[in-house]
């Protein structure tokens, strides 16, 4: 197709952020977008927003089928909607680990099964999953957040290699801190223990820092892009300069000098 008839794309959680940015750009890239919030919002800037809560399979199934009764085809799916958890991992319930998972892990399982029967007629499709670089790297006070992007990145990379044969790419971009709402929405550990209370604060100070120096929302759309369109896609793209460190400090550097640099980041002891 043609840059300015790219295809149909669908973006989830794209009401704000990093997916509004994304579906923004995808959209002045040539792409007939269907963006999905879990309330419902009016069509903004050429994006058709339908209402999708990734945790219900019915809703899922549903939205999807309005797509492709009004396009015809998906030619991309973008899994972004997800949700952070910050506090110890031993603070947080069984329970609320699960909750956050549904989201950040099964949420995208359930968007690509729906997806890829349609993809698998076309013979073609790409579907890019929101990572992160704590998709790489530990998190402390972020376990459970860290553990659903290492699982998506697992995920990601066995699934491109089950339908590549079938004209479909799976491809991970992973961002670094965004200037986004991220932190004002982030829920807290369920059940708070004394003890981590001075460590946790310190640790939400500096994911604050962190957001607010971090890149645009539109570094990740552009990378979004760049791996949409790409010819033969790489398995990932960083999104961001301190993205970029991170990926190379943990894919080259000894393993002692990761932990020791990463404690000193997140203000630990050594």
């Amino acid at each position: 197709m043609s840059k300015t008839e790219r295809g149909v794309a669908l973006v989830t959680g794209a009401s704000s952020g990093i997916g509004l940015a994304t579906a923004r750009a995808l959209r002045r890239d040539g792409y007939r977008v269907f963006g999905t919030s879990r309330k419902a919002m009016v069509d903004t800037d050429g994006i058709t927003m339908l209402v999708c809560d990734v945790t219900d399979e019915e809703s899922v199934r549903q939205m999807v089928d309005e797509v492709l009764s009004r396009a015809g085809r998906i030619d991309l799916l973008v899994n972004n909607a997800g949700l952070g958890l910050l506090g110890g991992a031993e603070e947080s319930s069984a329970s609320q680990a699960q909750a956050l998972f549904d989201v950040n892990v099964f949420g995208v399982v359930r968007l690509t099964n729906a997806v890829l029967p349609a993809m698998r007629r076309q013979r073609a499709g790409r579907i890019i999953n929101m990572s992160s670089i704590l998709g790489l790297v530990p998190a402390p006070f972020n376990a459970f957040y860290a553990s659903t992007k290492h699982a998506i990145e697992g995920y990601s990379e066995s699934l491109d290699h089950e339908v590549r044969t079938q004209g479909i790419r799976v491809v991970l971009v992973e961002p670094g801190g965004i200037r986004t709402s991220f932190e004002e929405n982030i829920t807290r550990a369920d059940r708070p223990l004394p003890l981590y209370d001075t460590v946790r604060a310190d640790a939400e100070t500096l994911m604050r820092e962190v957001i607010e120096t971090g890149d645009s929302p539109e570094v990740v759309a552009d990378a979004v892009v760049k791996a949409a369109n790409a010819a033969s896609p790489k398995r990932r793209y960083t999104a961001g300069k301190a993205a970029g460190q991170v990926r190379f400090m943990r894919r080259f550097l000894p393993e002692s000098f990761v932990d020791k640099n990463l404690r000193k980041f997140n203000r630990l002891p050594a």
